[in-house]
């Protein structure tokens, strides 16, 4: 769900930002008024591409909370599990480290 969400966001910013760059690109060939307007349209949406950067790191934030206080919980209600996945996994890196 969240690497989804995240896949979406990451389109709909580069999609922003590249219809950004083409409107002031030809607002740089414009003149006057329209090209007042074609500038206030691609100031818009990097300012909509920035809101939306900030919601994701919002919800990243958020995840990362909640998954760090799901772990602290784990470990205080079961310290002698954690020791021992925590011994397993650094067993495995150390064998996938030792292979090169």
């Amino acid at each position: 769900m969240l690497a989804n969400n995240i896949k979406t966001v990451r389109n709909d910013m580069q999609t922003l930002v590249k219809d950004a760059q083409d409107l002031l690109r030809e607002a740089g060939h414009a003149s006057g008024e329209k090209a007042e307007e074609l500038r206030a349209r691609g100031l818009a949406m990097l300012d909509t591409a920035m809101e939306k950067a900030h919601e994701i790191q919002v919800i990243a934030v958020q995840k990362g909370k909640a998954a760090a206080h799901s772990t602290d919980e784990f470990v205080h209600e079961h310290p002698w599990k954690a020791v021992g996945i925590a011994a397993g996994i650094g067993l495995v890196v150390g064998m996938l480290i030792s292979r090169r």
